[in-house]
């Protein structure tokens, strides 16, 4: 973790927490008090099944899933969502049905594409965004543009950390939000407090981890 003042945040879950430190850290797109490290309920199975029952509780009675959009790096947690969501032991839209796990490809401006032999996994398809966390709503923004333009349904949000309800009219679903967190704030980069205090970046984080400055 990037600085001393990192914690975890434990729930009912035995494999399921929050590992946060407090400081002064760069994303792409703001700056923010608190890092949040996804890495290993990314790229740990237990820990990633975890999140997966916590959010598919949402999704398995009421919610069509035919493909689930993965952002960040979440292709472990997204095929366990799958995985839950076509299980027949509990009675779910999707019972006994294939589901696709989609990572995107992304141009060098960022733009979020499908060739021609995925956009079938897309297209007419109602597609769960997951991303490993939703907080400016800058990247999972640009999933739902991508979603529309190539003729899919967004079939909802979700992601292991969230600071907003919705996104593009969409509702999102977390496993952590900011009630979890005690002060946590965002600035856009121009307009950062800390910066204009002379307060230096402890690091660079995004969905993938950080990089100590």
């Amino acid at each position: 973790m990037p600085t001393q003042n990192s914690y975890k945040i434990r729930t009912k879950r035995a494999n399921l927490l929050l590992r946060v430190s407090k400081g002064h850290f760069a994303t792409n797109h703001s700056h923010i008090n608190y890092y949040i490290d996804v890495t290993t309920q990314k790229m740990r199975l237990s820990e990633a099944q975890a999140v997966a029952e916590e959010l598919v509780s949402y999704y398995n009675t009421n919610t069509i899933i035919d493909a689930i959009l993965c952002l960040d790096g979440m292709e472990v947690i997204g095929t366990c969502i799958a995985n839950e969501l076509t299980k027949g032991s509990f009675m779910n839209l999707n019972a006994h049905q294939t589901i696709y796990v989609v990572t995107p490809e992304r141009t060098s401006g960022s733009q979020i594409i499908f060739r021609d032999s995925t956009r079938q996994m897309i297209e007419g398809k109602h597609v769960l965004i997951l991303a490993a966390s939703v907080t400016t709503g800058y990247t999972t923004g640009s999933a739902i543009e991508a979603i529309n333009y190539y003729g899919g349904h967004v079939a909802g949000i979700a992601s292991i950390f969230s600071t907003v309800d919705e996104c593009g009219g969409y509702p999102v679903h977390s496993a952590f939000d900011t009630a979890d967190l005690d002060g946590y704030v965002t600035y856009p980069a121009h307009e950062c407090p800390w910066c204009k205090a002379g307060e230096r970046i402890d690091a660079l984080v995004n969905g993938f981890g950080y990089s100590k400055l």
